[in-house]
């Protein structure tokens, strides 16, 4: 009866181009080799399963191969077979978490001292090293600095952060990342095709995904759906095998959203822990499936999306159904969800409740859409005070005369509720407080047309007289004071064109205005949040309504 072998093993890479996706570090191993600058130490850190053992043995078998091809190990010499099978006396693979006290590390200092048996290394590889102890790490300080001659330590860690910076500094560091999922599917095909195993697409991308990054994670699961189905393998069966959703749920899910059945996603939830679902696995499921979403939504392309071909026009479809602002909004909800899971004696009622809560929202509105939603109301409402006329010509007669309106046929600023004369000096035509107090609504509404920020603020202000050139202003508090100042220049361009003479602004302090939400009021207790000017304008021009 022939040995099984898994796939990991009978698949690992005999030579440095095998080893997929750590070209930075492969390259650099194999210049090092042909050149002849070997370092004493080396230390391999990253995630697990991404080919940090298979390069240290790979490196063990290149320095030590007779025959030597460009940098790799012809993999037929003597030496290179020792290794390969775990036989070699000069080749020494320590686990650093069975073998982490001072003891263990003293007796490997002493056997440092003697030369190579056959090779022409000594070389020693420590897997885990962050396992070793404090005192470990210190007894083995001095022999990595100074090592013998003929003697390599290779280090491999998936935790770096816990190597003493001593040790790390005495070694040249390479990091391995994370593999992709394309990566991954083209390793796994490789092998599938190698082996005579038929693996849909499908199949094959989600035993990728599941991997996280690890390729021998997902030879693993390879293995296990190869026992399972056997010599054919497709997406359907291996669905409850993985304990992975089908993507079929999460679309079925956007769906209620945009449909805002709520009741219909209580069954789907229903439904998925029925079937003996983990809820954060769901959670995490959607949360991706968003993110596929978006990233389609946002750049217009679907090679940012690790999916089948079929499952890249069907989010090319979603992506229309979904505005940024709402796919945003549901992502933050998702990892609100996602995290407060965690410590929850009751997860399956906070999913519940916040998956209501997102096919109850209504969608989102953005900031332009507000702005012109206001500007738009504002030029309804001054119509309206305007007794709904197309527009007029202001004409202001010298003191003591009245004001003359003239109806224009068509408006000339589309921006503007009122036509200009030209403008006149202040020396020529003199103005009264009278003839200001009149037109002081038409200049708060040209201010909340151009600026609807500062004409909230100016609401609550009132003419106290005119005194020479200027305006006297009475004002709430001294922040509707500092905003006039900071927009002198500004509301004077407002102000003149609207009473058609060279007229400025003095805002002070009047004592008898008490406004709701300043600091006078804030004393007694009346103010609250909603009556901020600001709030309130979107409350009474939008309907916004307090949470």
């Amino acid at each position: 009866m022939t040995e099984y072998i898994v796939t990991a093993r009978k698949w690992r890479p005999v030579k440095f181009e095998d080893v997929i996706g750590q070209s930075h570090v492969t390259v650099t191993l194999r210049n090092a080799l042909e050149s002849n600058r070997l370092a004493h130490a080396y230390i391999f850190s990253g995630p697990r399963g991404v080919g940090k053992t298979t390069t240290a043995r790979l490196l063990a078998k290149a320095v030590n191969c007779r025959n030597p091809v460009k940098g790799n190990p012809d993999n037929e010499c003597e030496l290179c077979r020792e290794i390969a099978d775990g036989r070699s006396f000069d080749v020494f693979e320590i686990d650093g978490a069975s073998n982490r006290g001072i003891e263990e590390i003293r007796s490997l200092r002493e056997a440092v001292r003697y030369p190579p048996a056959k090779g022409t290394f000594k070389i020693y590889i420590i897997d885990e090293v962050h396992m070793l102890t404090k005192e470990a790490f210190n007894a083995l300080l001095k022999t990595l600095e100074e090592p013998p001659r003929q003697v390599m330590f290779i280090f491999a860690t998936t935790e770096i952060h816990k190597v003493p910076a001593t040790i790390v500094s005495r070694c040249q560091r390479f990091e391995f990342r994370r593999l992709s999922t394309a990566e991954i599917s083209g390793s796994l095909r490789s092998i599938a095709n190698s082996e005579g195993v038929d693996i849909d697409e499908e199949a094959l991308l989600l035993v990728a995904k599941k991997g996280d990054g690890s390729l021998r994670d997902a030879q693993s699961m390879f293995d296990q759906l190869v026992s399972l189905c056997g010599k054919k393998i497709v997406h359907e069966q291996i669905l409850s095998e993985l304990r992975v959703l089908d993507l079929d749920v999460y679309f079925r899910l956007t769906d209620l959203i945009k449909l805002r059945d709520s009741k219909g996603g209580l069954s789907l939830i229903d439904e998925v822990i029925g079937q003996g679902y983990d809820l954060k696995e769901f959670v995490i499921g959607l949360m991706e499936h968003l993110r596929n979403i978006l990233v389609v939504k946002t750049t217009n392309s679907t090679s940012l999306v690790d999916c089948s071909d079929s499952g890249k026009k069907r989010y090319e479809q979603e992506a229309a159904r979904f505005s940024v602002p709402d796919l945003l909004r549901l992502q933050r909800m998702l990892a609100t969800t996602e995290e407060t899971i965690r410590w929850s004696t009751q997860p399956r009622f906070r999913v519940e409740a916040d998956f209501v809560q997102m096919i109850s929202m209504d969608s989102a509105a953005s900031v332009g859409e507000l702005v012109h939603q206001i500007g738009e109301l504002n030029k309804k409402k001054i119509d309206e005070e305007m007794g709904a006329v197309p527009s007029r010509s202001v004409d202001l007669a010298p003191s003591g005369s009245q004001v003359v309106e003239q109806n224009q046929g068509t408006r000339s600023d589309q921006r503007s509720p009122i036509q200009r004369a030209p403008m006149k000096s202040f020396g020529e035509v003199g103005i009264s407080e009278e003839q200001v107090r009149s037109l002081w609504p038409l200049f708060l509404a040209e201010v909340r047309l151009k600026r609807i920020s500062l004409g909230s603020v100016l609401e609550g202000t009132s003419v106290l007289g005119v005194k020479g050139d200027a305006v006297r202003v009475g004002c709430t508090d001294d922040f509707v004071i500092s905003s006039i100042k900071r927009n002198k220049q500004a509301l004077q361009e407002i102000l003149q064109s609207v009473m058609n003479t060279g007229i400025h602004l003095e805002p002070e302090r009047d004592p008898q205005l008490i406004r709701k939400g300043t600091p006078e009021s804030d004393k007694s207790g009346d103010a609250t949040p909603t009556e901020h000017p600001v709030v309130l304008a979107m409350m009474r021009e939008l309907g916004a309504e307090p949470l």
